[in-house]
C-alpha cells in the first residue's frame, strides 16, 4: 500500500498543439493535438511515479470530458481515486507559435460545486487518507469550493496522523492568514506568491527566510518552503533554515517544475528522508523539469545526477 495521497479538485483535459504563427481572424492550421490528463495533484503523482514510487491520486471528475480524462489517467503510474461531481470537467488548450516559440494557454473554468459537494469530498478524502502518510493538495479550487477548504482538510488530517503538504495560490492561500485557520504541516510558495502574500518585495534570501519564519510563528504552517527559481528553494522548520540549489542547467520550459519539486520532495519524505535532504532532492527535480520540453516532468536519471553535487547549506 502506498503512503502518499495526492488531491486534484479541479483537473483539466489538457490539449496542446502548434501552428506557424498566431494572428487574429485567420484560420490557423495546427498540428495534431496531444491530449493529457492535467492538474497539480496528478502531476505530483506522476513525478512520484518517475522516481519509482506510487501514489493514490484523488481526482474530482464530471461529465463526458471527465470520462476522457479518466481513460488517460488509467495509463499513468498512479492509483486513481475518483470523486464524481456535477457539470463538466474543464478543458485547457495550449498553442505554440512556431515563429516566436511563444505559448498561448487558454483555460476554461471548472464546474461550480454545491455546498454539499464540498462537504462530501472531505468525507471521500478521509476514506482514502493513508494512516501516518503524506497528503498533497495541489492546484486550483473549483468555483463554489470554500476558500478555507485547505484549512478544513488540514484539521481532518489529524484523525489519521497524516501530514498535509499544500501547494496553492490566490484567495485560498490568503485565507490561511485568517484567524482560526488550521495549521498546515508544509506550505510551499513560489517567489511571486510569497511576495504577494507578504505584501512586499524580498531583496535577498535572508529576507525570504525571515518571511517563512514569520508564517511559522503566526501558526500558518509548521514547515515553509519558498521557491527561488534558478536559485533553488529555501526550507524553514523548527528554527532551522536550509537553502538548496543545483549546478546551472539550460532551461527549456518552466512548466512542471513546481509539481516535480513537490512530487520528489514528498516521495523523499515518504522514504524517510530528513527535511533538508527532501529539499535537496526536490530542487534537483525542479531543475530537471525545466530542461524538458512542454509538459514533461523531471527525469529520474537526471535528478540523481544533479543530486551528486547539489548545494545544501544552512542560512
Amino acid at each position: 500500500m502506498t503512503n502518499i495521497l495526492t488531491i486534484t479538485l479541479n483537473p483539466a483535459v489538457d490539449r496542446s498543439t502548434s501552428t506557424d504563427h498566431v494572428v487574429p481572424e485567420e484560420k490557423l492550421r495546427c498540428e495534431t493535438p496531444v491530449t493529457e490528463a492535467g492538474g497539480g495533484g496528478i502531476n505530483v503523482a506522476r513525478a512520484i511515479g518517475v522516481m519509482g514510487g506510487m501514489a493514490r491520486a484523488f481526482v474530482a471528475i464530471s461529465g463526458f470530458q471527465g470520462q476522457r480524462y479518466l481513460e488517460r489517467l488509467r495509463t499513468e503510474p498512479l492509483i486513481p481515486e475518483v470523486f464524481h461531481t456535477h457539470g463538466e470537467t474543464r478543458q485547457s488548450f495550449a498553442v505554440i507559435d512556431r515563429s516566436t516559440g511563444e505559448q498561448y494557454r487558454f483555460v476554461t473554468p471548472g464546474p461550480t460545486w454545491t455546498p454539499q459537494q464540498s462537504v462530501d469530498v472531505l468525507t471521500a478524502i478521509r476514506r482514502c487518507t493513508p494512516q501516518k502518510g503524506w497528503v498533497v493538495l495541489s492546484g486550483s479550487q473549483p468555483p463554489g469550493v470554500p476558500l478555507d477548504f485547505p484549512s478544513k482538510l488540514a484539521a481532518q488530517m489529524e484523525d489519521h496522523s497524516a501530514h498535509l503538504i499544500l501547494d496553492t495560490s490566490g484567495a485560498p492561500l490568503k485565507a490561511l492568514l485568517q484567524a482560526g485557520a488550521a495549521q498546515q504541516d508544509v506550505l510551499r510558495l513560489d517567489g511571486a506568491e510569497s511576495e504577494d502574500l507578504a505584501g512586499r518585495k524580498f531583496a535577498n534570501m535572508h529576507q525570504v527566510g525571515d518571511f517563512a519564519q514569520e508564517l511559522i510563528e503566526r501558526g500558518v504552517a509548521r514547515v515553509v518552503v519558498l521557491a527561488l527559481g534558478s536559485e533553488g528553494s529555501i526550507l524553514v522548520e523548527n528554527g532551522n533554515r536550509w537553502h538548496a540549489k543545483t549546478r546551472p542547467v539550460v532551461p527549456v520550459s518552466k512548466v512542471g517544475a513546481g509539481d516535480s519539486f513537490v512530487g520528489v520532495f514528498t516521495w523523499s519524505l515518504s522514504q524517510g528522508a530528513s527535511w533538508e535532504e527532501a529539499l535537496r532532492m526536490g530542487v534537483c527535480a525542479a531543475a530537471s523539469a525545466v530542461t524538458t520540453d512542454g509538459t514533461e516532468l523531471c527525469r529520474k536519471d537526471q535528478v540523481e545526477d544533479l543530486a551528486t553535487d547539489a548545494l545544501l547549506e544552512r542560512i
